[in-house]
């Protein structure tokens, strides 16, 4: 051990390199082995805490510039929010701060930028700032006292039009083997937020949930970084990208040829970022609607991404041994307010329905197709009428062909004429007709809560609602149904398409023309959105 002076002045004791793969904490096991679950202050904050100090100790200075990039408030239920909570802290002071705390006297606090992984969705309202990560923070951010002083934490809205460097470009090669030849001689541009790549900060903490994702096989890792901070030519491939390779063959997977992509992007152009993943692995206990840790992984390679996936796939995926003939999926008010964020009733079950079933999605908070005003009008245009339809449209829609990431979304949002998918929001949000018109089916909201015993919360927002039970239950006129109260917390599957047998009507398709045929990709991809000046949108959010 060598003693060096920091930036500041102070002294500190520098150590050896932390190792890539810096903590693994798993609900039962090892030290948790009597925990069902991590605990948020016990468990989750000394981690925190101790991996912060043991940096400081490595560099042998404490960071004065910090970039933490958490989720947007869609990935609430990943504690993301407590997480980024508990990095402010250390820094910036706490009453739960623990004896081995690097001392804050040693240098004045470091300036705290937070930048939500916004990817294409709409930045976050001040209420769900406050709700997702605090008071300290929202008061912290929203300080416009204009005392002159500059603030030590401000909140970054990503601007996915203007505020991106192209930091490198994967070879074409890869993205022709990941479409199977229907993307040809076209490269995979790295793109993410100049304030993280020009930011020259100290450490950049990626913050998210690992979980099975309809786009890249499991969610966040490096993710995170190039599409959740990432520029329109690289988010819109990238869904197509996914789409073209196959959903069914892609969710649940650790490693598969778009992931392969973003592998290659962070080997060979993130290099001269000081990054870090704190990951985590979220799980419901029996019997209860609100998901808790299982897993803390940090690390700064893919082997603590793999690990999280291990984990995940154990806690987030779920077999189920014959094909369902009904479906019934709950979407929170709060949180889906579109069929873009909605649909993953669709994406995340649509393995686990048979041929010629049923989904009915319980929708009252929905009320618009896209999160912004173009991507809204292409979907009334085009629809979801399955993968041949959506290429064919792609050919002749030269406005579809620069937003490939619709493309991708309607392709997602297909059952491919497979099952039936009935949408049900609330009528005075989103008609009968507007939903018949995009190829799903309307459903009378009201109707279907009767019938499956699901009271709703208030229009307003006002209670909580009262849901079945997850898994098998039975309808008010004795039919079986299947229900799931939050898709974005996994993955079903029967086990049948999970061994290769009865293969899907949607796989069989997708393999088949037009695939045969590639399609020229319009470069550059567009940034459409329905507001634009704050964080590139034109209208501000409410606040």
């Amino acid at each position: 051990m060598s003693t060096t002076t920091n930036k500041s002045g102070s002294w500190a004791n520098a150590t050896t390199p932390l190792p890539s793969l810096y903590r693994v904490a798993v609900a039962g096991e090892g030290e948790y082995l009597d925990r069902l679950h991590l605990d948020l202050e016990n468990d989750v904050r000394p981690i925190i805490y101790k991996f912060l100090n043991d940096l400081c100790a490595e560099r042998g200075y404490p960071a004065e510039k910090v970039m933490l990039l958490p989720p947007d408030y869609t990935r609430y239920h990943s504690r993301s929010g407590d997480i980024t909570r508990f990095v402010h802290d250390f820094y910036h002071g706490s009453p739960a701060l623990p004896p081995n705390h690097f001392p804050p006297s040693a240098s004045s606090p470091p300036h705290i930028s937070i930048l939500p992984a916004l990817g294409t969705h709409a930045p976050m309202t001040r209420p769900q700032i406050r709700s997702m990560f605090g008071d300290t923070i929202a008061d912290a951010v929203e300080d416009e006292s204009g005392n002159g002083s500059e603030k030590d934490t401000d909140l970054i809205v990503h601007d996915w039009r203007s505020d991106v460097i192209t930091i490198g470009h994967v070879p074409s090669s890869l993205v022709s083997t990941a479409t199977r030849g229907f993307v040809c001689d076209t490269s995979w541009p790295a793109q993410l937020n100049r304030h993280v790549w020009e930011g020259r900060h100290d450490l950049v903490l990626s913050i998210g949930q690992v979980v099975p994702h309809e786009v890249t096989g499991m969610a966040n890792y490096n993710k995170n970084i190039f599409v959740g901070i990432g520029g329109a030519d690289a988010i819109n491939l990238s869904h197509f990208i996914g789409a073209v390779a196959g959903m069914e063959n892609l969710m649940g997977t650790a490693e598969n040829p778009l992931r392969n992509i973003l592998q290659y992007a962070s080997e060979n152009f993130l290099g001269k970022l000081p990054l870090w993943y704190i990951l985590t692995v979220m799980g419901a206990e029996a019997g209860g609607r609100e998901p808790t840790i299982r897993g803390v992984f940090i690390g700064n390679t893919a082997e603590c991404y793999r690990k999280a996936c291990e984990l995940s796939l154990r806690q987030n995926f779920k077999v189920i041994d014959e094909p369902l003939q009904n479906m019934v999926v709950y979407l929170d008010p709060d949180e889906y307010h579109s069929t873009w964020l909605g649909n993953k009733s669709i994406y995340r079950t649509r393995m686990a329905i048979k041929d010629g079933g049923s989904l009915i999605v319980i929708a009252p908070g929905v009320r618009k197709f896209g999160e912004d005003d173009l991507v809204d009008a292409l979907i009334r245009k085009h629809g979801y009428r399955g993968t041949p339809q959506a290429l064919e449209d792609m050919k002749s829609d030269v406005v579809l062909r620069s937003n490939l990431g619709v493309v991708a979304h309607l392709i997602h949002g297909s059952s491919e004429g497979r099952f039936e998918v009935t949408y049900c929001p609330r009528p005075q949000l989103l008609s009968r007709e507007e939903v018949n018109s995009v190829g799903f089916k309307w459903g009378d909201i009201e109707e279907m809560c009767t019938k499956y015993s699901i009271s709703l919360p208030s229009a307003d927002g006002g209670g909580l609602p009262i849901l079945p039970d997850d898994g098998q239950n039975i309808s008010t006129d004795g039919t079986l149904f299947y229900f799931i109260c939050n898709p974005a917390m996994g993955l079903w599957a029967s086990r049948d398409r999970l061994e290769g047998q009865n293969m899907s009507k949607d796989r069989d398709s997708h393999d088949s023309s037009p695939l045969d045929d590639a399609v020229e990709i319009t470069p550059p991809q567009d940034a459409h959105d329905g507001s634009g000046g704050l964080g590139g949108w034109i209208h501000s959010p409410p606040l």
